[in-house]
Formats: C-alpha cells, sequence, structure tokens
C-alpha cells in the first residue's frame, strides 16, 4: 500500500475572478453558476499523480489583498488566479506574490499562476493578454494556465500541476550546487 502525502494548497487572487468554480470544478466535477462571496472554505479530496497517492487539502480564500503574513504558514503550494477580463485582479496577483515571497522568505514557491473567464461569452472584454500572464509566471519561475471553471479537464490540470510543482521545488532543495574540496 503506498505512503499517503498530505498537501495544503491556498487559493488566493481578488474577488469574484472564480476561485471558489475552480475548486467546485475539480472537486465535484460541475460548475456552479451563482457567486456567493467565499469568507473561507477548506477541501479535502484523494488525488493520484503517477503512482502516488495525495491527501489535496485545498484553502479557498475570500477575495481579499490585506492578508496576514500567517496565513501563508504551512502551506505546500499556491494557485493564485486572476480573470483575463480584468487588468485590477491581474495587479492584484502581482501583490498577493510579493506579500507570500515575502513571508516565506524563500526564492523558490511552488505556484501555479491561472488567468480565469478564458471562454467567458464576452459580456466583458479581455483586459489581460495571455502573453503578459506567461511573462509574469516565468519571472516567477512558475507554471502558467488559463482556464474557465468550465472546464473540467483543464481545471484538473491546475491541482495536478501545483501537487507536481510543489515536488519539484521541495526536490530542488536537496540538489547541492556548491563546491566541494578535496
Amino acid at each position: 500500500m503506498p505512503l499517503v502525502r498530505h498537501r495544503k494548497v491556498l487559493i488566493l487572487g481578488y474577488r469574484a475572478v472564480g476561485k471558489t468554480s475552480l475548486a467546485h470544478q475539480f472537486l465535484e466535477g460541475k460548475f456552479v453558476e451563482c457567486y456567493e462571496p467565499t469568507v473561507e472554505s477548506t477541501y479535502d479530496k484523494m488525488v493520484v499523480v503517477g503512482k502516488d497517492e495525495f491527501q489535496l487539502q485545498l484553502v479557498d480564500t475570500a477575495g481579499q489583498v490585506t492578508i496576514l503574513p500567517h496565513s501563508f504558514i504551512s502551506n505546500h503550494g499556491y494557485v493564485l488566479v486572476y480573470s483575463v477580463t480584468s487588468l485590477r485582479s491581474f495587479q492584484v496577483v502581482k501583490t498577493l506574490h510579493n506579500k507570500l515571497y515575502e513571508s516565506r522568505g524563500k526564492t523558490r514557491m511552488p505556484v501555479v499562476l491561472v488567468g480565469t473567464r478564458r471562454t467567458c461569452p464576452c459580456r466583458a472584454t479581455r483586459e489581460v493578454k495571455t502573453d503578459e500572464g506567461k511573462k509574469l509566471a516565468e519571472s516567477w519561475g512558475a507554471i502558467f494556465l488559463e482556464s474557465s471553471a468550465k472546464e473540467s479537464q483543464v481545471t484538473k490540470s491546475i491541482f495536478m500541476k501545483i501537487i507536481e510543482e510543489i515536488d519539484r521545488v521541495d526536490n530542488s532543495y536537496g540538489t547541492s550546487t556548491s563546491c566541494r574540496l578535496m
């Protein structure tokens, strides 16, 4: 019987960008049409990545910019979410990443940057280009995806990628890059 590893992932972003919808699509395989502001919700799901089993705990945060640093403690990875139809939400994600970086004190963090509303039926126009999201993710050393909470496969990919990214970053800390004297 394989060892079950625990992973805690914080979902962060501005209000009404689709954080809860992404979580529900991943957990339940359905899109939630109505919007109700989230205070903070925690969800658990067993997932298999390759041959490994993970108890994934998702923490769906309220859409706020002023998150206290203690909120970042004991998380393994982060999914930062913005809406491609909101430049403000893109700016908020940058601020959140800076706060994470400062509070964790690490240069490398497991992060997946997600642009939502990719398939939005043009009630709103696109304000953030795909290339802008890609460039931002590259500058952080993060993975980038655009998604719609209506797309189950892409949403599943987001959470599989963060688990893989957690392991990649954790394993990279064990790699020695120093000189040895003989």
